[in-house]
């Protein structure tokens, strides 16, 4: 019998789907310092972002034939390394791309009518300051017309393209890997516009965004830093669904208390799962604990995909 750990979890159609198959997956979790004298008994790990998969524990592993990867990103995982040991490594790249798109253009709003801040400070006001209240939050902004910019035009960044042009929003992409693309907008009535999309230099998105949304793997620099946030629009907002380290959080915070910078919302650390304080207390940064692929849908699309790609290696 194949044994399946999943160690970060798997939605309840994926183990459904593989439990069904005659495979026996164990959703309890063993915690990192512990996987190396316990992961032998099992043929496959599935994983999120918070269990690591390095060289180590490959080499401790030999019966280890397969590493699952729930979502886009394969940076916690040695996957070379695994591949040369003869241990497969797949991952969901579609899966969470609705979702995680769905919170970037629910931060365009949340932003731009300054919800966040609203929601912190009305259950600390009286009626006597409501009106105060309501007249400092009576500046937000339509998104119709207004331009998203997108570094990283991948599956989720195409879908963000999509949402945004449905909205009436101008689109600019910057991809060093991708010349063009199309979008696929859907419209009323099921009609479907396809429409074609060129990238552009990147210090053209950020002279012209409104919002800048980051779909970009992780790096040893970060995509956005001072030298970024100097290019852009003071009332520009910054969104981050990618991964934490892809905006220097320094100049960011540098950026939003001498007001070059309009806003940001953050669903990604630099510190998790303890960001640092003086984001989360930030007034102009809108928060959110690492979730954009944190729906119903999601997770039982990501389930679902792994538990087929296990089942067609060890048909």
């Amino acid at each position: 019998m194949i044994k399946v750990l999943a160690n970060d979890g798997i939605s309840k159609a994926g183990q459904d789907l593989l439990e069904k198959a005659g495979y026996h997956v164990n959703t309890t979790k063993i915690p990192q310092e512990e996987l190396a004298s316990k992961l032998n008994e099992y043929d496959v790990i599935l994983v999120r972002s918070a269990t690591k998969v390095r060289k180590e524990l490959i080499d401790a592993c030999p019966n280890l034939k397969m590493v699952g990867r729930g979502g886009v990103g394969l940076d916690n995982i040695d996957v070379e390394y695994a591949k040369s040991k003869g241990v497969d490594v797949v991952n969901t790249p579609a899966a969470s791309s609705q979702s995680v798109a769905e919170l970037v253009i629910g931060n365009m709003f949340i932003t731009s009518r300054f919800l966040h801040q609203a929601n912190r400070e009305m259950p600390t006001k009286g009626a006597s300051e409501f009106k105060a209240l309501k007249k400092s939050y009576s500046k937000g902004m339509e998104v119709k017309g207004k331009t998203l910019g997108i570094i990283g035009l991948g599956r989720i960044g195409r879908a963000a393209a999509s949402m945004a042009m449905g909205l009436g929003m101008k689109v600019l992409a910057h991809d060093p890997y991708v010349d063009k693309s199309e979008i696929v907008v859907e419209g009323f009535g099921n009609h479907i516009i396809k429409v074609p999309i060129n990238t552009v230099p990147k210090a053209v998105v950020l002279a012209a965004s409104d919002y800048l949304t980051l779909h970009v793997p992780s790096s040893d620099k970060p995509v956005l830093g001072a030298e970024e946030f100097a290019q852009m629009k003071d009332t520009a907002i910054i969104i981050n669904a990618a991964r934490g380290g892809v905006v220097d959080e320094d100049a960011l915070l540098n950026a939003l208390n001498n007001n070059t910078l309009g806003g940001a919302a953050l669903d990604v650390f630099v510190g998790e799962p303890t960001p640092r304080q003086d984001l989360l207390n930030h007034p102009k940064i809108a928060l959110t604990p690492h979730t954009g692929a944190s729906t119903k849908e999601a997770q039982d699309n990501i389930g679902i995909e792994l538990a087929e790609k296990i089942m067609a290696k060890f048909s």
